[in-house]
Formats: structure tokens, C-alpha cells, sequence
């Protein structure tokens, strides 16, 4: 009897616990607002469900039960979760096509069950056996990295005595540097000038040096004009001593140096434009004072044994390029040619660019219009 009520009260049991886990799914797959089509849709599917759960466990005891006589064939069923197999023979796989990759990294072929070629690579590794992967690794590495010739070479380990001894080097390369720059500074040269007051008055030459600054050598123009007598335009018809006492009167600050088309200023040495190698910026070309920047090896403290005026550097140069300007006369007249193309110098490339923008013939020659 005891027997007979734990099954009547097992059968229960376990249906209660399958319509239970039945709406459990249910309630778990429509929380909140559904549409009723939606609502439909799902209790059906877990109808479903249940009903195929429940087919699936009596095709499993079947089975079981099937077992104990006989096993069953390939084709029987022996796990309830599992389909039925069919007679026919098993189908094979269809196996890919190998397509190489462009990609180096890609060259290794998908599961395929054959062995694809080996690359070069492969074959000339697989040579070489007695390597290492370390070696390979290395001599791979080697092979993608090359020396830059181009690179600067590598920083030395700088020493407190090494550093000392650069410091000393330079030292003795800036006092060689300025004694050769003293040393071209203290070379006389000659400069051959003329007057202009509109018309070109020939003066002669003036000795300076190459570090002395223009004033100096428009103030011996002066001294040259004054010995000369030269009266030029407005002096021509006055006496030659009222000639001379007009330019012992003129001021260096009213004289200008103009240098083919470059007005230089006072304050410029010789020797800035002789090192810099400042052009003319005319039509013939060339710098603007073509002397050397290189100790002369005839200067001499000794004055017997200085050269003369004539063999001095600079002394067959065209007088007609140096021209001495009164600046009252400048100022009158600077809307005038040849004075409308004179510019005072100043460093840069926008002076170098006005210069250069001056319109000009085949032939050299400025428009004026």
C-alpha cells in the first residue's frame, strides 16, 4: 500500500514540476506589455517545446528498452537529445579552394586536409636545418636592416680633457680667424670716383683701407675736391679759389657714395660688403666692390717697401661706377634719371627683390614709364 501511494503521488509530481517549468518559460519570455500576437506566438513555441521534450524522452526508453535485446545499428538512435541518422553513407566535406593570399603573413592555407606547396622561403629554411629559430630571427633581421651611409656619425664620449681641448681649439681658431680678418681690414686699396651733379666730372682715385667706413672716404673726396678746384654745374662760373672754399665748407653728412645704383650709407665698412659679397644689382653685373677678402701678401709695416698707387688692388677699376653726390643736388633732382633708380642699401632680401623688379630691355637698359 505504501508502494502504491508513493507512485500515485509521484506521477503528479512530475507533471506539476513540467507545466510549471512550461510557464516559467513562458512568464520569462513575456515580461511586461506584449502585443497578444506577440503573446500567442511565444506560448506556442513553448508548446512546443514541451511536447517535443516529452517526445524525445519516450523515443529515448524505447530505445533503451531496444538495447537490452539487441544494439542498435549506426543508423539507431542512442541518446534522446540526438536526431534519428539516416541509411545513406556519410557525406564528405567539400574541401576549399586554396587561393593565395597578397598578404606575406597570409600564405598559410585554411584546414584543407592536403599539404600546400612550400614557398622558397620554406624550402631555403628547411636547407639550412642546422639553424636555429635565434639565428634565423638574426640573419632575418640583419637582412631588413642596412647601415644609413647618409647618417652623421655617432656622438664621441666627451671627457673633461676632451671637452678642454675643443674648447682650446676653438679658441685658437677664432684669434687666427680675427688676426686674418685684422690683417685684411689694414690692406690699402684704391678707389677711382668721379663728381656728379647730373653730369660726370672726373675726380681721379682715393687710397683707404678696407676696414675704414665710407664716411672716410667721402671726406678725402671732399679734401680731392677741394685741391681740384672742381665746381661742377652751379660752381662753373665762379673762381677757382671760391671753388675751393665751397667744398672746404661741405659737410661729409652732405656727400653721397653711390655705387652703380646702390646708395651706401655712411656707417658701412668696405669690408662688410668685400666679405659678404654684396652683388651691384646692375646690368653688367659682378659685386658690388670686387676686392679681395684675403690678406694681401705685399702689405708691409715698412713704407719703403709699400707698393705704389698704381699697383695697389683696385687701381684699374671704372671711375664711372663710384660717383660722389652733393645731397641738396639729390634732393632736387631724385625724380630725375639717373637719380630716380638710386636706393639707399639696407640688408635683406626685400631690398635685393626691389632691385631685382626694375623692368629692363633685351639690352639692359630701364624703362622709365
Amino acid at each position: 500500500m505504501e508502494s502504491e501511494k508513493d507512485s500515485e503521488t509521484s506521477t503528479p509530481r512530475s507533471f506539476t514540476g513540467q507545466s510549471i517549468s512550461a510557464e516559467e518559460m513562458l512568464k520569462s519570455q513575456t515580461v511586461g506589455l506584449v502585443h497578444l500576437s506577440d503573446f500567442r506566438k511565444r506560448r506556442a513555441e513553448v508548446l512546443e517545446q514541451t511536447s517535443r521534450e516529452a517526445h524525445d524522452k519516450s523515443l529515448g526508453r524505447l530505445a533503451s528498452g531496444n538495447s537490452r535485446s539487441a544494439t542498435p545499428s549506426a543508423g539507431d538512435v542512442t541518446d534522446g537529445s540526438s536526431t534519428p541518422r539516416s541509411d545513406a553513407p556519410p557525406k564528405k566535406k567539400k574541401k576549399k579552394a586554396f587561393t593565395k593570399s597578397k598578404l606575406s603573413f597570409g600564405d598559410d592555407p585554411e584546414d584543407t586536409g592536403e599539404e600546400s606547396a612550400a614557398t622558397p622561403r620554406d624550402s631555403s629554411i628547411s636547407r639550412s636545418g642546422s639553424k636555429t629559430p635565434n639565428e634565423e630571427s638574426a640573419t632575418s633581421a640583419a637582412r631588413r636592416m642596412k647601415a644609413n651611409p647618409n647618417a652623421p656619425p655617432p656622438p664621441k664620449a666627451m671627457t673633461k680633457a676632451a671637452m678642454e681641448a675643443e674648447a682650446q681649439a676653438r679658441d685658437t681658431l677664432r684669434k687666427e680667424f680675427l688676426s686674418m680678418q685684422e690683417a685684411v681690414k689694414n690692406t690699402e686699396i684704391v678707389i677711382p670716383f668721379v663728381f656728379f651733379d647730373g653730369t660726370t666730372i672726373p675726380a681721379g682715385s682715393v687710397k683707404v683701407k678696407k676696414g675704414d667706413p665710407v664716411w672716410l672716404f667721402l671726406d678725402r673726396c671732399r679734401k680731392v675736391g677741394a685741391e681740384l678746384g672742381v665746381g661742377g654745374a652751379n660752381g662753373a662760373s665762379k673762381a677757382r679759389k671760391d671753388t675751393r672754399r665751397e667744398w672746404a665748407r661741405v659737410s661729409v653728412d652732405d656727400l653721397m657714395l653711390v655705387k652703380g645704383d646702390v646708395i651706401v650709407p655712411h656707417h658701412y665698412e668696405f669690408y662688410y660688403f668685400i666679405a659678404n659679397r654684396v652683388s651691384s644689382f646692375s646690368k653688367a653685373g659682378g659685386l658690388l666692390f670686387d676686392y679681395s677678402d684675403k690678406p694681401s701678401e705685399t702689405s708691409s709695416d715698412d713704407p719703403s717697401q709699400r707698393p705704389n698707387d698704381d699697383q695697389l688692388e683696385g687701381a684699374d677699376k671704372d671711375s664711372s661706377e663710384t660717383k660722389v653726390v652733393d645731397r641738396r643736388w639729390y634732393e632736387k633732382n631724385k625724380h630725375i634719371y639717373p637719380a630716380s633708380l638710386w636706393n639707399e642699401y639696407e640688408p635683406g632680401k626685400e631690398f635685393e627683390e626691389k632691385m631685382t623688379s626694375t623692368r629692363r630691355d633685351a639690352s639692359g637698359n630701364t624703362f622709365f614709364f
